[in-house]
């Protein structure tokens, strides 16, 4: 594998370890990466802000793609397949990370929490990695869970309901992939029309794709003063950001939902070890290795969405991303799309819950429940 040239983008979480004694492995900034940067390599690895399509590729000797993320609309796949070129992408990679997020917003704004404590329901739009996780996170913390995907039988699903149910949902969260083609298109999904489903006191969250809520809809139904809270990690137009809409919402942020450590790492291990199948190679030291399991402490006795928060906000703390967007963003508009960048490429080492270590009483009733939502193991803090 010593002629082997790989081209990746430098953000890439882990590339260094899981490639190591790999031929070459040049890095760039993702938005750099061009046809002369790959023309005589044999491998691109990519992130979600690399268009990959004939104009880059045609001239070069790639033989395999990968994007370290779930999404993948920014690959013209139709091309890669007729050019005959592999390409994968890694699903559910940040499922847990971008399921945190939305979790994190529910818990921050107002008292959307209660009110699903209360019985009130959670609309998951798209039922994929993510909007499955979320259900089943959501289930198992006691809420009651509506979800639509057109693309699934929703006779087949318990809580599977028309979009027009899910929408008027006391919180809505999107986690469709963006679909331009028929026949379910995404693209707008939340247009005008559907948006006038959502109820006034409700919650909406995009933690998806930008387009699939429709900028324009979204400007005119929260600038009456009555539309739903809302929170936006994702824009129409990345990686400018429609300021006027950055003003309405709630809460915003950088598309970072599913930039956990965690994800990204994820994300990377899948897609080398896509590359080893597609190119028929082995790579013989693949352990990229991550920080210690993070330890998170529950005191006893806390009731349980006291200690869900407590827990939650040791790993994550969304206010801190809303206020790291709107502080960037006042620099004059011919730098928004650069300085949006850079708080994607510069993101803070954020960790996850699930899976962590709960620093707490095994006995206490909110540790356990804790721990059984989110696959924690428990440690006794008079343990040792």
């Amino acid at each position: 594998m010593s002629d082997l040239k790989i081209v990746c983008d430098s953000n890439l979480v882990g590339v260094d370890q899981l490639l190591a004694g790999v031929g070459q492995v040049d890095k760039y900034d993702g938005r750099a990466i061009d046809s002369k940067a790959v023309a005589d390599a044999d491998a691109l690895l990519v992130r979600s802000i690399t268009p990959v399509d004939e104009a880059l590729l045609s001239d070069s000797r790639v033989k395999f793609v990968g994007t370290a993320t779930a999404g993948f609309d920014h690959f013209d796949c139709g091309w890669l397949e007729s050019a005959g070129i592999s390409w994968a992408n890694a699903p559910g990679c940040n499922a847990n990370s971008v399921v945190e997020y939305v979790l994190a917003a529910i818990l921050t704004v107002d008292d959307f929490w209660p009110r699903l404590q209360r019985g009130g329901t959670l609309g998951v739009v798209g039922y994929g990695h993510v909007g499955r996780l979320l259900a089943t996170r959501a289930r198992a913390l006691g809420v009651s869970v509506r979800v639509n995907d057109p693309w699934l039988d929703s006779t087949l699903l318990s809580d599977g309901r028309p979009l027009e149910e899910v929408l008027q949902c006391d919180v809505v969260s999107l986690h469709a992939s963006l679909v331009h083609d028929a026949p379910f298109p995404s693209y707008h999904l939340l247009n005008a029309e559907r948006l006038a489903l959502v109820r006034n006191d409700a919650l909406l969250i995009n933690a998806s794709r930008g387009p699939v809520a429709e900028d324009a809809a979204l400007l005119a139904r929260l600038g009456d003063g009555n539309g739903p809270v809302t929170v936006l990690d994702v824009w129409e137009t990345e990686p400018l950001v429609n300021t006027g809409l950055l003003a309405l919402v709630r809460l915003g942020s950088a598309h970072i939902a599913g930039h956990s450590y965690d994800a990204k790492l994820n994300g990377t291990r899948q897609i080398v070890a896509a590359m080893e199948r597609a190119l028929d190679i082995a790579i013989a030291e693949k352990d990229a290795a991550s920080d210690e399991m993070p330890v998170v402490d529950v005191p006893a006795g806390l009731h349980k969405t006291q200690a869900l928060e407590h827990a939650l906000r040791q790993t994550y703390r969304i206010e801190e991303d809303d206020r790291a967007l709107r502080e960037a963003l006042l620099v004059p508009s011919d730098q928004h799309a650069a300085v949006f960048d850079r708080l994607r490429r510069e993101y803070p080492r954020r960790r996850e819950l699930a899976g962590c270590k709960l620093l707490g009483d095994p006995t206490d009733s909110s540790t356990r429940w804790i721990a059984e939502a989110f696959a924690c193991a428990i440690g006794d803090r008079h343990d040792g």
